[in-house]
């Protein structure tokens, strides 16, 4: 069996599925038509989901 170095992160990929390494905070600035201001909406979402929380309205 091969020795597998301690700094090795491919090694530990496996070991953190599912943890929270695999989401991310984004910020979205949302602009009120009546007023012009603009207000920003914060989400902790899984990565794979960010296409679809930017374009979603």
């Amino acid at each position: 069996m091969a020795k597998v170095s301690k700094n090795s992160r491919t090694g530990q990929r496996a070991a953190n599925a599912g943890s929270g390494r695999d989401y991310v905070k984004v910020i979205k600035s949302i602009k009120n038509p009546e007023t012009g201001a603009y207000s920003y909406k914060e989400v902790m979402i899984h990565k794979d989901k960010v296409n679809e929380f930017i374009k979603a309205k």
